[in-house]
């Protein structure tokens, strides 16, 4: 969530940003603006007027006890009227204030300065490529029909189960996902990560916090009988471990990891673009989120995007990186990072992950401080970003990697699956 300060010291730059993320409603600015006038004239009105009880109620005391009772009767029916004024002055500012936050809640993050000019995905910008394409063998398929050869997934009866986009991973398909789990999370603590296990259904403070409600909420799945959602990512869980918190100086950088189930509505329908482990409702995920001191997070950004450019090279995956346009980034986002490996049968690229930094957007809404070396409350900074997404990394290693008699995996999984190859 936006500062208003920042909206009220910055206007003209700020209707310039939003421009840049492609936002269409930049009057709203003008409008919060207005709402915190006049929640600031209100509260200045009650507190005039609150002081004027209060500097009475004494006045009361002293007349008392001089024995001026007249004085001070007079004076007690004066206060009783602006004690009346006092209530209709507390709705209009309860009024004042949820129309400022209704509307508030609605701007998008500020792009970054460095995030480039556009409106879809087509203008974001390679920023750079790795890994190598290796030939494919002669009758080379894709991974749905690989999936079908090795029975790793059943997605007949996943759609029995509970429908399309829930897949049933089974033998060396479900102990592949195991594999790939275990490995990423090793990946991570390694690099320093701590490790969480979190709920995989939020409360709607934590769905906000993170900004998926309002902006998302049609995109999540809501068990209505306790209003709860369940998580499109281990982002939300995890870095909600630090809604309304105070946290040390000294405690950051703070470094959290989760695996967890993801679900997500929107995973379309038909062709080629989401068959297969393309576009699924549920899949697994594991995460990697910090929490930093605002100086530091665009620094601690370059480290996660080298922290996932590394976990991909050892996967031996060929991989690019983009920097997303304006308008083709997330709502609470300011830069965000998208990899994306080579999926060779297919001969397309697929989104494996995003490195995002938000700013102080998430914890503005989260209330998430710190103390700075001079005592002053600060807001801290949050990132996170995929390491990884498995559907589409377990997609493209089973396209990239067959052979005439089965699929060989990379070196660093032999040991977490327990063999070098699929068969």
């Amino acid at each position: 969530m936006l500062q208003v300060s920042v909206l009220r010291n910055n206007t003209a730059e700020v209707k310039r940003k939003l421009a840049k993320k492609h936002f269409n409603q930049p009057e709203l600015v003008d409008e919060i603006i207005k709402f915190d006038d006049e929640r600031k004239r209100l509260q200045a009105e009650f507190d005039e007027l609150q002081s004027k009880v209060n500097s009475a109620s004494k006045e009361i005391g002293k007349w008392m006890g001089q024995g001026k009772k007249e004085e001070a009767e007079a004076l007690k029916t004066e206060v009783a009227n602006w004690k009346i004024s006092l209530d209709p002055l507390k709705d209009k500012m309860a009024l004042a204030e949820k129309a400022l936050a209704d509307t508030l809640v609605l701007l998008p993050n500020l792009p970054a300065d460095e995030v480039p000019e556009g409106s879809s995905p087509e203008e974001n910008v390679t920023v750079k490529e790795g890994g190598i394409k290796r030939p494919l063998p002669e009758g080379a398929v894709p991974h749905w029909d690989l999936i079908t050869k090795f029975q790793l997934v059943d997605f007949e009866t996943g759609v029995k189960i509970t429908g399309r986009g829930f897949p049933l991973y089974k033998g060396q398909g479900a102990k592949l996902q195991r594999a790939l789990v275990q490995y990423f999370l090793d990946f991570n603590t390694a690099a320093g990560y701590t490790e969480y296990l979190p709920p995989f259904m939020v409360n709607e403070a934590s769905a906000f916090a993170t900004g998926q409600l309002p902006d998302k909420e049609g995109q999540m799945y809501h068990a209505t009988a306790d209003n709860f959602y369940l998580i499109p990512t281990a982002e939300v869980p995890v870095t909600n471990i630090y809604r309304d918190s105070i946290v040390k100086l000294e405690e950051l950088p703070i470094k959290m990891t989760a695996y967890s189930p993801c679900f997500r509505r929107e995973a379309g329908s038909f062709g080629k673009d989401v068959r297969g482990l393309n576009r699924v409702h549920q899949f697994e995920k594991v995460e990697i989120i910090q929490i930093v001191e605002p100086s530091k997070s665009y620094e601690v950004l370059d480290q996660m995007v080298a922290h996932v450019e590394n976990l991909l090279l050892s996967l031996e995956l060929p991989y690019r990186i983009l920097r997303l346009c304006g308008g083709d980034m997330g709502f609470a986002s300011a830069i965000t990072y998208d990899f994306e490996v080579f999926s060779a049968a297919q001969e397309r690229w697929l989104e494996v992950s995003s490195v995002s930094n938000f700013e102080n957007f998430q914890t503005h809404r989260m209330k998430c401080r710190y103390k700075d070396g001079d005592g002053k409350m600060q807001l801290t900074h949050s990132l996170n970003g995929s390491s990884l997404a498995l559907p589409r990394i377990v997609a493209c290693l089973l396209e990239n990697n067959q052979v005439a008699d089965g699929i060989e995996l990379p070196k660093v999984l032999h040991s977490y699956f327990g063999a070098a190859k699929i068969q």
